[in-house]
């Protein structure tokens, strides 16, 4: 029986707990039993109207009103301090059917309740629990706001673009870390390190059902795969790449420098937004800046960016140009005195039309030549950011054959993300101390990359991200500030405002 089932049946069979409270309030305890009745039922006895049964109907919501419905229930027990309310959300199993059953605890009618005046304070707290309450639930379960904090989507999405995330696109997740400070990520308001959830509780993996499924070209929000470890005093870097590059023992013990060394669950992992390029099951491949999918080349994204070199007759772009195509990358000078700019193809045909321009030639790192940070990060895959692949993208169900040659290509997926044990020795492969020569992947992998190609870390640089780590589809900007810029010299993208996301 999966979670979902679970769930439903514990929604269906909730009011169960009330047999013995309606046998109280006179309307016969076998009402209680009875499915989905049960719940109208349950409204007229704690003074409710009907049509909070309409709200009951709509997914995540239903579980606020069951949390109302049992505070209105303690409420007709005369139970009006924070504790007593609190037991019934929290110990309902235990509360209600006491409520019912105690010789000492008498039923009042709704008509019969007397009025209680809350003192301001209460009056507060109430209000703000209500309000964390259910601004938890929608954020968690149905859409979150996000911000851009860097330009590896430009200029598609903007540094300082404000946006909402659909959780319900492709299903909202159970957080792993349930007991967390409301409205945070990982880490507490006004402090650097301090972590913002507790570990005591753990959920597994569950997506409930969404509206859709990722599609080619969606703009996807998820967790960084390469989260799972990090450097504290280092968090926007990947403390896989600093391993390689700086060596796992200066990593671990100099603290000046990378601080403590974490391990952070699934959904306390950053948030990073790239554009779905690959999905499972797709063999991706890269020529010359061009992505292939299963062979066929991609369009590139209509805002996409790229790098390009600029040879003037000696007279370089200057500022009022720059501003006015709106190049926001900076400027890079090659030894012969080119300059380096970041265009979509539109503003490199305004460039080429200027009188001081002589060439305008994309930068391309040739076929061949090895990046070590470019994935798999192993020389016998001499890939790059513009020549890569062709790789296979796992798909759940799927089997690859297993060899030392392409183990660097699955490895992370094998021990990280399904968690199994893995292990060389003799050159023979052993997965859970058993020699394999095959694999059959448990979960759905996808391929990710920023329409800003040359300024991205994306999939090229840390591979597959797990179906586990999606979080949901960015939807629409309703808010574009630009932080170069003062309140009324131009901060406000007016443009930009209330604008969906392609």
């Amino acid at each position: 029986m999966d979670l979902m089932t679970i769930l439903m049946l514990i929604i269906i069979l909730f009011p169960m707990l009330n047999y013995w409270i309606f046998s109280e309030a006179g309307v016969g305890g076998y009402k209680a039993l009875i499915p989905f009745y049960n719940y109208y039922i349950w409204l007229q006895i704690i003074g409710k109207p009907w049509w909070w049964l309409l709200l009951m109907l709509v997914p995540f919501i239903n579980f606020f009103m069951i949390m109302l419905m049992l505070v209105q229930t303690a409420l007709s027990y005369g139970k009006h301090r924070l504790g007593e309310q609190a037991l019934s959300v929290l110990v309902p199993f235990v509360y209600i059917p006491y409520l019912g059953i105690s010789e000492t605890e008498k039923y009042i009618k709704p008509a019969d309740r007397v009025r209680v005046k809350k003192s301001q304070v209460r009056e507060w707290t109430d209000a703000i629990i209500f309000a964390v309450v259910a601004a938890s639930i929608i954020r968690i379960f149905m859409i979150e706001a996000y911000t851009i904090p860097t330009s590896s989507m430009e200029k598609s999405l903007l540094v300082g673009d404000f946006l909402f995330v659909s959780k319900l696109s492709y299903g909202p997740k159970l957080p792993n870390t349930p007991l967390a400070f409301p409205f945070v990520h990982h880490t507490m308001p006004l402090t650097q390190y301090t972590k913002s959830y507790v570990e005591w509780i753990k959920w597994p993996f569950y997506r409930f059902p969404g509206t859709t499924t990722i599609k080619h070209g969606d703009v996807v929000v998820f967790n960084y795969p390469d989260g799972d470890t990090v450097s504290l005093k280092v968090q926007n870097d990947s403390y896989y790449r600093l391993v390689r590059e700086y060596g796992r023992e200066r990593v671990w013990n100099d603290k000046f420098n990378f601080g403590d060394i974490v391990s952070r669950p699934v959904d306390k992992r950053e948030n990073y937004i790239k554009r779905c390029i690959g999905l499972p099951g797709d063999t991706i491949q890269i020529i010359d800046e061009v992505v292939h999918i299963n062979g066929k080349a991609l369009d590139f994204p209509e805002l996409s960016q790229f790098k390009y070199q600029v040879k003037t007759d000696g007279n370089p772009i200057n500022k009022c140009v720059i501003d006015k195509l709106d190049i926001t990358e900076e400027v890079q000078m090659t030894e012969s005195g080119d300059q380096v700019l970041t265009l979509t193809n539109s503003s490199a045909a305004e460039l080429k039309k200027l009188p001081n321009v002589l060439s305008v030639e994309k930068i391309i790192q040739p076929k061949g030549y090895w990046l070590p940070d470019i994935f798999p990060f192993d020389s016998t895959y001499a890939w790059n950011v513009d020549n890569f692949g062709p790789l296979y993208i796992p798909k759940a169900g799927a089997t690859v054959q297993l060899t030392l040659a392409n183990l660097p290509l699955y490895r992370r997926i094998i021990n990280a993300y399904e968690l199994n044990e893995l292990s060389v020795k003799d050159e023979k492969i052993y997965i859970n101390g058993k020699e394999t020569t095959s694999y059959t992947f448990k979960m759905d992998y996808y391929w990710m990359m920023g329409d800003n190609r040359h300024n991205s870390a994306d999939s090229r640089f840390w591979g597959f991200v797990p179906y586990d780590h999606i979080v949901g589809k960015a939807v629409f900007v309703w808010l574009s500030l630009d932080n170069n810029k003062s309140l009324f010299g131009g901060k406000i993208r007016w443009s930009k405002l209330f604008r969906t996301i392609k």
